[in-house]
C-alpha cells in the first residue's frame, strides 16, 4: 500500500473513531493493526521516552489521558 492511500483509510479510521468514540479504538486496532499491538487491541502497554520512533513518542507524551493524536508519520508507517 503506499504511504498516500495508507493515510487515506487512516483518515477513514480516524473519522469512525471520533464519530463512535475513542471507546471504538480497540475494535477497530483489532480488526485492522499490522502492529503486533492488533493481539492486545492496539493497546502498546507502558513505555517511557526513548522507547518509541521520536515522532511517534512526541505525539503521544503530548496527549492527555482520553485524548487521540492525529495522524503520526514514521519510519515504519
Amino acid at each position: 500500500m503506499s504511504p498516500e492511500d495508507a493515510h487515506k483509510e487512516l483518515q477513514a479510521y480516524e473519522a469512525k473513531i471520533k464519530a463512535e468514540g475513542l471507546e471504538s479504538f480497540p475494535k477497530h486496532a483489532a480488526e485492522r493493526s499490522d502492529c503486533s499491538s492488533f493481539r492486545n487491541q492496539g493497546d502498546l502497554g507502558h513505555f517511557g521516552r526513548g522507547d518509541m520512533q521520536k515522532p511517534f513518542e512526541d505525539a503521544t507524551f503530548a496527549l492527555q489521558v482520553g485524548e487521540m493524536s492525529p495522524i503520526v508519520s514514521t519510519d515504519s508507517g
